[in-house]
């Protein structure tokens, strides 16, 4: 098995039984008797449970040499599964609680062999369903803020850090975060994706001027700002979740960005699930509820990622100069006034651009589906043109319920 092949479901068998002979694999036993199924329903990878008769069992992940959703015609690189085994046993290093753990990984194959988590639930599923989750806003504040920080500046020495930069240089998957998130949505292109009804407000978008340039401004931070290594796809169906535990997969658009990029991306998920309850919660009392309880999860995390960041500076920064309290608060205002903006342009690629959400494409309703969708745009829009209008999480906040209500 050195020589690159995409597998199928016999494949995933005979690979981990080849691991349990040869490389010791504990997860099973020699004799097990190994059943395996495909049900990737991402858009770029193939992904097999593999379970034993006691119902044991473990992911293999492969990625494949194009995106799955469009095909052979959209090549892509092999590499990013390096990316994401590597992101990942580097996030679990610092945060185990919250991480995926790798068990195996083939650079050849380009697959990795993960824990399964199918005991939990998809955060997306559960959110449209209108669960809640009570530890979840301090297991992401949690994940993010050590994961951020201990790959930072503050901690790493210089020579590590640009050694890291390096290791995680991910330039095929960052092309398309840089296209869909920056570029797409605010010119005419092939991959845009929405109805005829929201023409107009697109034609608006386009021309609109302060918000492109917004749109510039992040587009250029998240080009040439490595401060820290992002999980790179920080959205709501990275996450698995019940009500202890939270644990963080797929960080193949994995690199060194901005700080505030997978925190924006995290509360931008929140707030277009925040939107999509006007359309599928119907009885008044409990729609509000709910939404109070994502924009207090929202709220919370990012107030508790905060202070983690400022905690974690004054007790294990390397660097004296930068650990300095004036700079250290400088330092966070720009990361947050950065989350705001990729807040904004979250909501409104998953409007708008190749990538949707089922939070709101779900939705059967098709007028209350445009509101919705409407909705996500203005917010978008005014989330990145009033960004740097935020000195302190609390201007932040209350420019969000302003704009809610």
């Amino acid at each position: 098995m050195a020589d690159y092949f995409a597998f199928n479901a016999q494949h995933a068998v005979d690979y981990i039984k080849h691991l349990i002979k040869n490389d010791g694999l504990k997860f099973f036993q020699k004799e097990a008797d190994l059943t395996a199924y495909e049900f990737g329903d991402g858009n770029l990878n193939l992904v097999f449970r593999v379970s034993d008769e006691n119902n044991n069992s473990i992911i293999l992940k492969q990625a494949l040499p194009y995106a799955r959703c469009v095909g052979e015609s959209w090549p892509l690189t092999l590499d990013r599964a390096r990316i994401e085994a590597e992101v990942l046993i580097n996030h679990g290093a610092i945060c185990s609680e919250h991480t995926a753990q790798v068990v195996h990984y083939n650079p050849k194959l380009a697959l990795t062999v993960l824990e399964d988590l199918g005991h939990l639930q998809i955060l997306r599923g559960a959110q449209i369903n209108a669960e809640q989750f009570p530890l979840l806003a301090e297991h992401v504040a949690h994940y993010l803020s050590h994961t951020s920080f201990y790959n930072s500046d503050f901690y790493l020495a210089a020579q590590d850090k640009k050694a890291k930069v390096s290791q995680f240089s991910n330039p095929e998957l960052c092309q398309i975060t840089e296209d869909l998130f920056f570029s797409d949505p605010y010119v005419m292109h092939e991959r845009n994706n929405f109805p005829a009804e929201l023409s107009d407000h697109v034609a608006s978008i386009r021309n609109n001027s302060a918000l492109k340039l917004a749109a510039a401004k992040l587009k250029a931070k998240f080009l040439a700002c490595p401060q820290t290594l992002l999980h790179g796809d920080m959205h709501s169906g990275s996450i698995f979740v019940d009500q202890q535990t939270t644990k963080i997969i797929d960080p193949e658009f994995g690199f060194f960005g901005p700080v505030g990029f997978d925190i924006g991306s995290f509360m931008g998920n929140i707030l277009l699930n925040y939107c999509a309850q006007n359309a599928r919660i119907a009885e008044l009392a409990k729609r509000r509820q709910y939404q109070t309880h994502l924009l207090t999860c929202l709220q919370d995390c990012y107030t508790l990622f905060e202070q983690k960041w400022i905690n974690l500076i004054a007790q294990y920064s390397h660097d004296t100069s930068l650990a300095n309290p004036e700079f250290a608060r400088y330092y966070l205002q720009q990361v947050l006034q950065d989350a705001v903006g990729y807040c904004g342009a979250e909501l409104i690629r998953r409007t708008i651009g190749l990538a949707h959400v089922a939070d709101i494409d779900g939705i059967k309703d098709e007028k209350a589906r445009l509101a919705v969708q409407q909705q996500t745009l203005i917010l978008g829009e005014q989330l990145m043109v009033n960004a740097q209008s935020c000195n302190d999480k609390d201007d932040f906040f209350a420019l969000l319920i302003s704009l809610l209500n």
